[in-house]
């Protein structure tokens, strides 16, 4: 800014001064004319964390988490157990997730087996993996590393299960989860354990506006209203995998607020020789998630790199990496 000083003049010199004073003027158009003075100003978005959030059961593991170790341990069938779980919370009009984590311990109980918390964790190491997930989240980190235009995009991995946390701390894959939301036990407060935290089909959705808000911590409230220009990680920044009907909720919140869903399904594998489409009771299920708009797309849950989920989640990946691109030139103009 140029400052024009006023006063008395004491000579024609200072009259022919003041006149040529406005030249500055012209200077600083010209300065303003340059390139460096017309460049936008820097993009004020920050939004670029892209969340990929798993359920566990049926989407990273084939079966229930308690059928690896748990209930062998106890000499309990897995469809013994699961249909007394169903029985008895008809009969009680129990959730019946509070039916199942309290059955766990009664029948330990009832075996004169103790186990705690420890004891679940190393469960932990028992649970199988479908194909290529151990892999998974290196292979998702280096392909957005190597996209053209991702720089400051970064992803986190989020796990939202009904299944216990003590379990799931125990697998091979738990140190690469930004957090993980689970069922879990309270073991001290009571003679049995006690559930500390049920997360019910519907209970999902709370945590993916905690991941929504950058409300982590669930000793906090998520209740209070909050801009969404201030949620660190947008719901279009979300994917959510899973494998069923008790990830519709799940999916329905992100898909009506501009997220992902993909639904996958245990891999099948047509006879030999065979032509024709074979499609299992769980890929039947995923078909008809998609059908119903629940989910983006569906495939096997193969995690290795090259394999239809991969690809189709990078489709994803690409898409939210263009619009991260797209808002902060939009930002820039402002």
């Amino acid at each position: 800014m140029v400052e024009r000083v006023s006063g008395k003049t004491q000579s024609d010199e200072d009259g022919d001064a003041r006149l040529a004073r406005p030249a500055p003027i012209e200077k600083s158009r010209r300065a303003s004319s340059s390139p460096k003075a017309r460049a936008q100003p820097a993009s004020k978005y920050t939004k670029k964390t892209i969340a990929l959030v798993y359920d566990f059961d049926g989407t990273l593991s084939p079966k229930p988490m308690q059928e690896y170790a748990f209930l062998p341990k106890l000499g309990v069938k897995a469809e013994d157990f699961w249909a007394e779980c169903t029985r008895v919370a008809k009969a009680e009009r129990a959730d019946p997730l509070i039916t199942y984590m309290h059955l766990m311990y009664k029948k330990a109980k009832e075996k004169g087996l103790r186990v705690d918390r420890k004891d679940l964790v190393a469960q932990g190491r028992d649970v199988e993996l479908y194909q290529g997930v151990e892999n998974w989240f290196g292979e998702i980190e280096r392909y957005v590393k190597a996209l053209p235009g991702a720089n400051g995009v970064t992803v986190k991995h989020y796990l939202v299960s009904s299944g216990l946390t003590e379990i799931i701390e125990g697998t091979k894959i738990y140190k690469h989860f930004a957090n993980v939301f689970a069922s879990e036990y309270w073991f001290d407060a009571y003679d049995l354990p006690f559930p500390k935290r049920v997360i019910t089909d519907t209970g999902k959705t709370q945590y993916l506006f905690r991941i929504n808000k950058g409300i982590e911590d669930l000793g906090e409230s998520i209740n209070s209203h909050m801009d969404e220009d201030a949620r660190p990680i947008p719901f279009a920044n979300m994917i959510y995998f899973g494998d069923g009907e008790t990830d519709v909720p799940s999916m329905a919140l992100l898909k009506k607020n501009g997220g992902h869903a993909i639904a996958v399904h245990t891999p099948t594998r047509a006879p030999a020789g065979s032509t024709k489409d074979v499609r299992s009771a769980p890929m039947q299920k995923c078909v008809e998630l998609f059908n119903a708009g629940r989910c983006d797309f569906y495939a096997p849950a193969d995690y290795r790199k090259g394999s239809d989920l991969f690809k189709r989640t990078c489709l994803l990946i690409d898409r939210m990496v263009a619009d991260i691109r797209v808002q902060e030139e939009r930002s820039g103009l402002g």
